[in-house]
């Protein structure tokens, strides 16, 4: 019997409607959504037939997790969602091969903060590279507002992720939004979102990639 390489996720099973509301409203309607950090793989098979006909694109740098995206592929099969890729945020230029013209939205969920800095810097820079004009950049996770927590349950959370890894932590909105800024992604909206979460929404600016 094939071991299932399938990892749980507890949030993804609670976050993942709300987030999908929000999706179907600022994706385009058309073209390829990279997942930037897919993680177990469990939002990647719950979004790509509620998305369609837009594709999702799952990436990933971990590759037990890439392992794990792929088993959760393998039980809920979808013509609108591609294989995994490997991707690290951090090396630019992203090598997204023949995904790259298709590229219309990229979505990071629960990523910045259980990570360096640097890694969000990554980021917008991929976004800045393989986004057209007005494509669509998502964000989710807990963030700071000018410089304070938004529960005291986030509080607790930054303490724990920096025990962690000091390099780790809830981010500052204003700075994550300053860097995008400063990579033609442009603020649309934040939306308050279940468990102290925020989504943010970014859009492409007029500097298109050639």
């Amino acid at each position: 019997m094939t071991a299932d390489l399938r990892q749980y996720a507890p949030a993804t099973q609670r976050n993942r409607e709300p987030i999908l509301e929000v999706l179907q409203r600022v994706l385009p309607p058309t073209g390829t959504v990279l997942e930037v950090a897919s993680g177990t793989g469990e939002h990647a098979v719950f979004f790509a037939p509620h998305l369609q006909p837009r594709s999702w694109l799952p990436s990933e740098f971990n590759p037990q997790l890439l392992e794990s995206i792929k088993a959760w592929q393998k039980v809920y099969p979808c013509d609108f969602l591609y294989s995994p890729i490997r991707l690290d945020s951090q090396n630019i230029p992203w090598n997204l091969d023949s995904h790259e013209a298709e590229i219309t939205a990229i979505v990071c969920i629960n990523m910045i903060h259980i990570s360096p800095w640097e890694v969000c810097l990554g980021l917008m820079a991929g976004a800045e590279q393989v986004l057209p004009s007005q494509g669509i950049l998502y964000l989710y996770g807990p963030y700071k507002q000018k410089g304070e927590h938004t529960a005291p349950s986030n509080a607790s959370f930054d303490q724990s992720l920096r025990f962690s890894n000091p390099l780790w932590g809830v981010r500052n909105l204003e700075d994550v939004i300053e860097v995008a800024q400063a990579h033609d992604l442009h603020h649309l909206e934040t939306i308050e979102m279940p468990a102290n979460n925020l989504s943010v929404v970014f859009e492409k600016g007029i500097g298109n990639r050639e």
